[in-house]
């Protein structure tokens, strides 16, 4: 299975990172306002997306993408603002 971890730039201009199994899904929940960050938000485009192999690696990711050294590397390196 393909895990793919995204970063989506917000209407606000603020950034939601997520980690799914099934990004197309996931893209329809954020748009339908199934998803309580991203529903008051929207519309909303994908910035950057990893895609992994390994279920772990990929909430690994994520979890980093949300610390604060995680935050910075994305700002510099992932997406432009």
């Amino acid at each position: 299975m393909i895990w793919t971890v995204y970063i989506l730039k917000c209407a606000d201009n603020t950034y939601y990172v997520g980690c799914t199994g099934d990004l197309e899904e996931r893209l329809i929940r954020h748009r339908r306002r199934e998803v309580k960050y991203t529903s008051s938000r929207l519309p909303l485009e994908i910035a950057h997306q990893s895609v992994f192999t390994d279920k772990f690696k990929a909430f690994e990711f994520e979890i980093y993408l949300k610390s604060g050294s995680g935050r910075a590397f994305a700002k510099k390196r992932l997406y432009s603002i």
